[in-house]
């Protein structure tokens, strides 16, 4: 039933819309929409990413770990630099730069501990050798 389907949204409850608004547009670069009412009064925050999958953000409780994770394919290489950019900004560094499957990967938390993953392939980083 959902083979042929693709991922239009992933959705995330958040404490603070303002705090996510913030580190999702200007500390992760995302172009941010907002949202000033879902119906009952509260903003919600829309991200789209270049594969136009959009992440949606709703104050909400949360508790670390019971939103998925999400992989920022690092594409055009350079996960180090990235990494030690979110470092230098006070970005919570999970598990820095890696050895993955095929590849490096590295995690970061949001404000509201969510984890965030970035992945680059192997084959990027022979190429910018």
């Amino acid at each position: 039933m959902f083979g042929k389907c693709k991922i239009e949204n992933v959705c995330y409850y958040v404490s603070d819309i303002n705090k996510s608004e913030i580190f999702y547009k200007d500390v992760l670069g995302l172009e941010v929409h907002r949202m000033e009412d879902d119906g009952e009064g509260n903003a919600w925050l829309m991200a789209t990413t270049a594969n136009n999958i959009n992440l949606l953000f709703f104050k909400q409780e949360c508790k670390p770990g019971n939103s998925p994770i999400i992989v920022f394919s690092m594409d055009d290489g350079g996960i180090d630099d990235a990494v030690a950019s979110l470092a230098e900004q006070g970005v919570t560094i999970v598990t820095p730069v890696s050895h993955a499957p095929d590849g490096w990967s590295a995690e970061i938390q949001d404000p509201d501990g969510h984890v965030i993953s970035m992945y680059q392939s192997e084959e990027k980083a022979r190429s910018l050798r």
